[in-house]
């Protein structure tokens, strides 16, 4: 197999480590990150992304908060709001937070034992997020047709910290012989397929094919592909799904051609509260990136452009939604809620 990628390290007492992902392909270069501020223009800058790995930052970056800012309760909840406030969209990111700051709170422990718990609970974190996509891996790739695969946006190490969500099951299927090629989008504005998942599939090893977003349905028509699968920031109770911006219209072209078209993503995801994909907050950037990218423009100054950042899947078109715990299937109002009971979440 190809080389493995560390994309975040965790640094106690204070700091962490995080690959920055707006320099690559071009450079591979690590920022020690020591204050909440600095996490935080991290994750709005899309120095590290993905919302399962942007779950482990958050974690992480409560146990840098009791570092830098003490382990008041009202110093703890100040760093939550900032950190949650950076990413609306992605569900994990929050969800982290939350639990990080119930093990801070827990009335039994005592004030000086919150740094130590907070690191051990980042700690936990990263090592369920490993185990976790082992096994969406080898569930997805239990299910994915043989032959080729189309998918969309970065959804492996980069984005997990993992072998990944929809690439983790790519790459599973590939070291079980059932992946043959995959191709992928390049996701403007920001090509994350284009400099992020070309980058991990090199690394990988995995024949690869990159096409522009416009493409992809030329490609669907073309009979060269199998089948579709992406990730998921966030998978409302009932199913409907917001991933990065274009998810939408690819299940749309991969029901159009009869294609299975699969959500990879961790159970944390799923926002049980959600009711439905009109109810998942939609985060919108900045003009600037539609219009140029690093510090080139390419469109008239002053003009303005629409730009969200994720768009919602409609529980009707997903064939199913991969999980570490298995494959959810239609209805997903009731699939998503027997896992709920399951879990006990």
């Amino acid at each position: 197999m190809g080389e493995e990628t560390v994309v975040i390290r965790l640094l106690p007492p204070g700091a962490i480590e995080l690959l920055d992902q707006t320099l690559l392909p071009g450079e591979e270069r690590y920022l020690r990150l020591g204050t909440v501020a600095a996490i935080c223009e991290a994750i709005r800058e899309l120095r590290v992304r993905g919302a399962p790995l942007l779950g482990l930052t958050g974690a992480a970056a409560m146990a840098v908060a009791a570092n830098e800012r003490g382990v008041s309760e009202d110093a703890l909840r100040s760093a939550a709001e900032e950190l949650r406030g950076t990413r609306p969209t992605a569900v994990d990111l929050g969800a982290a937070i939350d639990s990080a700051l119930g093990v801070a709170l827990a009335l039994a422990l005592p004030r000086a034992e919150r740094p130590r718990a907070l690191w051990e609970n980042a700690r936990r974190y990263e090592a369920n997020r490993l185990a976790e996509d082992r096994a969406m891996g080898a569930a997805g790739a239990a299910v994915l047709p043989p032959g080729a695969a189309l998918t969309h946006c970065n959804t492996g190490t980069l984005a997990t910290g993992g072998i990944g969500s929809a690439l983790g099951v790519i790459r599973t299927a590939w070291e079980l012989g059932r992946l043959s090629h995959c191709f992928a989008t390049e996701t403007r504005p920001l090509w994350q397929g284009a400099r992020l998942t070309m980058w991990e599939l090199k690394r990988l090893g995995i024949p690869a094919t990159l096409l522009p977003d416009t493409a992809a349905a030329s490609l669907l028509a073309s009979g060269q592909v199998q089948a579709v699968i992406t990730g998921a920031d966030r998978i409302a109770a009932n199913g409907d799904s917001a991933n990065k911006i274009g998810t939408y219209g690819l299940a749309l072209m991969a029901a159009h051609h009869g294609l299975p078209f699969y959500i990879a993503a961790p159970v944390t995801t799923i926002d049980h509260a959600c009711a439905d994909g009109a109810h998942i907050p939609i985060e919108f950037r900045a003009a600037s990136e539609v219009g140029g990218f690093a510090r080139q423009s390419w469109t008239p100054e002053g003009m303005g452009a629409y730009n969200p950042a994720f768009d919602v899947t409609p529980a009707e078109l997903i064939t199913g939604i991969i999980t570490e715990r298995g494959v959810l299937r239609p209805p997903y109002g009731a699939s998503i809620s027997a896992l709920e009971r399951i879990s006990g979440t």
